[in-house]
């Protein structure tokens, strides 16, 4: 795949960047190497400045990032000043909070003295995506900049100018040169960085496929990982749900990024009872979306990020309505225009034990499940291979526990939509992958966790 910035609105490409060559990988992992030894040995309060200095960055510029954004891979414009507005509060979170996830932790034992220490491991390779080109990066880059590590950066090759763009804020922001590097390689290079010895870890989010290739990469030279891979997130509403919010929120939950997100909501599973109300209150929020340029404020959807993409989803959509699923808005690519345009699409009746009804659409169409019960609710929730999030509605306060506890996700929302939030550990189970970003479990993924006994 070419490393280019392909505007997906229009299908025109208007940069192209030549891939970095072995002996221009290998000085960028010398450089790596070289900043670790001395970066390792900053003061916190110097980290803290400096990802503060990030953050003010991304706060003054962030139209011009979002328009990159936006750009490379078609999210809203409006979408992608939040990604951006995002980005420095996890900057400024670590720069507060990091200090005191990083203490020694005393412990009592019997020995004089004994503790927990943390230390940084080294270069971390983040193998990114492109939906979230900016926020993906700085959820890793912040907690690992902080914990004294170095961040070499493989971001999707459809997102060039977001990756260069990063690279540049750290480096403006005040970090030594070379404590955070872009690599602008191609897939296929990613096994070989990992069994680079300058190379100490990795995480990565993406694909299944991809996320596997790079654990058995890992795997061979004993590195540790962080995975944070597909979703096929259940949006369950319960007879006693607040159906006017349910609806509004899942229309949200399934848009969100133009319907390419890991943790939107992709099969809503609804009571019986109240199934026909939600099911038209839906299918009226769908059709009123106005689908178009990125770039325009008033745009709710966008294209999809690729024409591949939009291909793959258009496939899915047909083997759905071929199993018996029935289409009730949408259900194919929009001819009237340029790009990778989908339309908001809703597909109901599928069988529920069909395999395409466990499959994850990474694209704005909704599957449409009717049950009797919350039994049969948790039941179809969990039938799935995945298991990131989840979104639940019930104003019954049995019904909340339950689903709190018997469905299997690294995250269930009651009342709520799916979404990462700093303070809190974000990942999946499952074949959703394994590991947490975020919060105090996110920091401490990439350090080594060292015991200390002394007498």
């Amino acid at each position: 795949m070419a490393i280019a910035t392909i505007n997906p609105a229009t299908g025109e490409t208007l940069k192209t960047f030549e891939p970095l060559n072995d002996a221009e990988i290998a000085a960028k992992l010398d450089l790596a190497l070289q900043a670790f030894e001395e970066y390792r040995q900053t003061s916190f309060s110097k980290r803290s400045h400096a990802l503060q200095k990030a953050a003010d960055i991304l706060e003054q510029e962030k139209a011009e990032f979002a328009k990159v954004m936006t750009l490379e891979m078609g999210k809203p414009f409006k979408a992608a000043i939040a990604e951006v507005e995002k980005c420095a509060a996890v900057c400024r979170y670590y720069a507060e909070n990091a200090p005191s996830f990083l203490a020694d932790v005393a412990v009592k034992t019997d020995a004089s003295h004994s503790f927990v220490r943390y230390q940084p491991l080294g270069a971390i390779l983040a193998v990114m995506p492109w939906n979230f080109p900016f926020w993906q990066v700085f959820r890793f880059a912040a907690p690992a900049l902080m914990a004294g590590n170095v961040g070499l950066l493989k971001h999707a090759s459809n997102v060039p100018q977001c990756a260069l763009a990063i690279e540049d804020i750290i480096q403006r922001a005040g970090f030594p040169k070379g404590t955070f590097q872009t690599l602008l390689i191609g897939a296929a290079k990613v096994a070989d960085l990992m069994a680079d010895e300058r190379v100490k870890a990795a995480t990565l989010t993406g694909s299944e496929p991809a996320g596997a290739s790079l654990a058995a990469a890992a795997g061979k030279q004993i590195k540790k990982t962080v995975l944070e891979l597909g979703g096929s997130d259940p949006f369950i509403v319960l007879a006693s749900a607040d159906l006017e919010t349910a609806v509004v929120t899942a229309t949200t939950a399934r848009m969100l990024n133009n319907g390419q997100s890991c943790i939107a909501a992709k099969r809503f599973i609804v009571a019986e009872a109240i199934a026909d109300k939600f099911e038209k209150l839906l299918l009226e929020k769908f059709e009123a979306l106005k689908i178009g340029d990125p770039m325009q404020l008033d745009t709710d959807l966008g294209p999809l990020a690729t024409p591949g993409i939009l291909q793959d989803l258009n496939q899915q959509v047909q083997a759905a309505i071929d199993s018996g699923g029935k289409v009730l808005t949408g259900g194919h690519p929009l001819s009237d225009r340029s790009g990778n345009f989908y339309p908001p699409t809703i597909i109901k009746d599928i069988p529920h034990d069909s395999s395409i009804a466990k499959e994850e659409f990474f694209g704005p169409v909704a599957l449409l499940f009717r049950v009797p019960n919350i039994d049969a609710a948790i039941k179809l929730a969990n039938d799935t291979p995945f298991g990131l999030g989840a979104s639940a509605w019930t104003t019954n306060e049995q019904e909340r526990d339950r689903l709190v506890e018997e469905i299997e996700a690294g995250a269930v929302f009651i009342n709520g939509m799916v979404k990462s939030d700093p303070r809190l550990p974000f990942g999946g189970t499952k074949r959703s992958g394994y590991g947490r970003e975020l919060s105090i479990q996110g920091i401490h993924e990439f350090v080594n966790v060292k015991t200390v006994w002394v007498k």
